[in-house]
């Protein structure tokens, strides 16, 4: 890049490089193309000025959740001064049509530090890895660290293809593997969100359920939990929480009882620097009919624990908001919200085989190639300082 040429008329400093109907930027003086960012005309050396900037289109105002007015850019309500949520406080994914999760901060809590990530094949059945971990709300920064784990553990699960040497056995084996290895990496996730110095570090749940075709693995440490519900068939619970509460119902006393007391929600094992084991332990189902699976934080099970009483609020609440995953996990959040919403709330569910909709739909001529609607993809990227990338 050159100074002014001792050639060649100059124009007054401050000239505005003009902007070609091409979108190519071009000197004032001799028309000649420019670079943007060049203070000088190569050609001519008349000194350039960068073009206007285009006005700035007005973004939607988001609104207030407790008045319904307008948020400013300071992230509080114009109206009535209320701090505004956070996108971090209520967020989805949906990356194919079958699977589908709804993470919310609930009505008690001040933050939500639940957090989900989701993968899985445009095929319903084919692949799909839902992960949940839920932070300890006495440990700081767990908000951070329990997003920075499920995503995390979501990468190994969703490029990680277990198929063993080729029989059932060695299968369970090598997905079990995989699911350790997840783990191990939201762990390792977690210690480095973990801030330096006194205080309780960091730390999260896990739980994490693989639909491989018809094999479903799942991998847990904390209290956050999995359920298979089948259309037809008992419901059943894959995981037993690592909970005070979970020790107390193996020695007899009543699941209601155990769950209620003072500390049913002490955790034995979690993610984290002082974790003493962050081993997944597994467990394997064979998917031999349709139905649903469930990854969920206490927040939801909260008030619905036992299986059947799950599968009966899955059932009834999915005829309202049909067979649409993302339309019923955000549902049942809103259910769970209206019990009281004690605690962060996230609920995560894959479609196996044909909702109990379709397969009593009177048939139909199949659709044209042109008429039939495609699935997209939704995940909404939440950042750790609450940012969204759609």
């Amino acid at each position: 890049m050159t100074g002014p040429g001792a050639e060649g008329a100059v124009k007054p400093s401050g000239a505005v490089v003009e902007e070609r109907a091409t979108g190519a930027l071009s000197c004032p003086s001799c028309d000649s193309p420019v670079a943007a960012g060049e203070r000088f005309c190569e050609a001519c050396g008349a000194e350039l000025d960068p073009p206007a900037p285009a006005p700035e289109v007005a973004s939607t105002p988001r609104a207030c959740r407790e008045c319904g007015g307008d948020v400013a850019d300071d992230g509080y309500c114009t109206r009535c001064g209320a701090e505004a949520d956070s996108p971090r406080d209520h967020f989805s994914e949906q990356p194919a049509a079958w699977v589908g999760a709804v993470c919310d901060r609930g009505v008690r809590h001040t933050r939500n530090e639940d957090a989900v990530a989701l993968d899985a094949g445009s095929e319903p059945g084919s692949h799909a890895v839902l992960v949940v971990c839920d932070g300890v709300s006495s440990s700081t920064d767990s908000d951070v660290a329990s997003l920075a784990a499920a995503r995390a553990a979501r990468d190994v699960l969703a490029v990680s293809n277990p198929q063993g040497m080729g029989t059932a056995a060695t299968h369970i084996a090598a997905s079990a593997r995989a699911l350790i290895a997840a783990a191990d990496a939201a762990n390792e996730a977690v210690i480095a969100h973990t801030t330096a110095g006194p205080g309780n570090p960091a730390s999260c749940t896990f739980v994490a359920a693989v639909v491989d075709g018809p094999l479903l693995m799942v991998g847990w440490v904390g209290d956050s939990r999995a359920y298979w519900l089948p259309d037809a068939g008992g419901p059943r619970l894959l995981t037993t929480d690592d909970s005070f509460a979970a020790e107390q119902i193996a020695q007899a006393p009543p699941r209601a009882a155990a769950e209620s007391g003072p500390q049913a929600h002490a955790i034995t094992r979690w993610l984290g620097v002082d974790a003493p084991d962050h081993t997944p332990r597994t467990v394997s189902v064979d998917l031999d009919g349709p139905g649903w699976v469930m990854v969920c934080s206490d927040g939801l099970w909260n008030y619905c624990s036992e299986p059947e009483d799950m599968a009966a609020l899955v059932s009834s609440t999915g005829r309202t908001s049909g067979p649409d995953p993302l339309r019923l996990a955000g549902a049942l959040v809103d259910w769970a919200n209206e019990q009281g919403g004690q605690d962060n709330i996230t609920v995560a569910v894959a479609r196996v085989g044909p909702t109990q909709q379709d397969a009593t739909a009177p048939p139909t001529q199949p659709p044209t190639a042109a008429s039939t609607p495609q699935p997209t993809a939704h995940r909404e990227e939440v950042q750790p300082d609450g940012n969204v990338l759609s």
